[in-house]
């Protein structure tokens, strides 16, 4: 049923983050995708994505079942809002892709998913596991880059940071991974979450900004 070699499901590749503010929640990857053992099969791949207007999520892993999983929680998003006529909660989405994942099980997707966003009890990040398991934190890294990540978040976060602040470290987090992980690099995309604006990813020149002269 699974490979006599674990090492076989070890995942390498891509950097991805978010962070909970006092104000909104940050969502941040890299773009490189590689194929094993190191060739860069492309520099521009999308791994942040609008689930609904509340609620964001990133991917690590094989990108085809990443998306089919985002298809499956973009409709059931959509019927729950038309039904009920308001936002679906994060651990709603969050619970539906754990389902998803857990019946999977045997042959499971190779991803690692991370959904955050906003609903009536306030702001959320979830990490979730090939196997469903769904665990809520303040602060999260995925992805071969991710230690040299959650370096860079443990020294400048804390639970009281802001949006402002808060992209600033996401920035300088994914930019760190980018220079010292061979499978993370070439560009990031950054998204915000906030009750009044909703998702919103970050334009060019706001992320060139954030990095100020390293973006150049």
């Amino acid at each position: 049923m699974y490979p006599r070699n674990v090492n076989n499901w070890k995942l390498k590749g891509t950097t991805t983050l978010a962070l909970k503010c006092v104000d909104g929640v940050i969502l941040a990857t890299d773009t490189r995708a590689t194929m094993l053992p190191g060739f860069v099969a492309h520099k521009k791949v999308k791994k942040i994505y609008e689930v609904t207007r509340n609620i964001g999520m990133t991917m690590a892993g094989v990108p085809a079942e990443a998306v089919n999983l985002l298809d499956v929680l973009r409709a059931n998003a959509s019927i729950y809002q038309f039904q009920r006529k308001r936002d679906v909660s994060v651990k709603t989405i969050a619970s539906l892709a754990s389902v998803v994942l857990f019946s999977q099980r045997y042959y499971p997707y190779a991803i690692q998913i991370v959904i955050g966003g906003y609903d009536a009890e306030g702001y959320h990040l979830y990490s979730l596991d090939p196997f469903g398991s769904a665990i809520e934190d303040d602060m999260i890294a995925t992805g071969s880059g991710s230690p040299v990540a959650y370096g860079v978040l443990e020294s400048g976060y804390d639970s009281n940071i802001t949006l402002k602040n808060g992209l600033a470290l996401a920035a300088k987090a994914i930019r760190s991974a980018m220079k010292r992980d061979v499978y993370t690099g070439d560009a990031f995309d950054i998204a915000t979450i906030t009750q009044k604006k909703g998702y919103i990813e970050l334009k060019e020149d706001v992320k060139k900004e954030l990095l100020g002269k390293e973006a150049s």
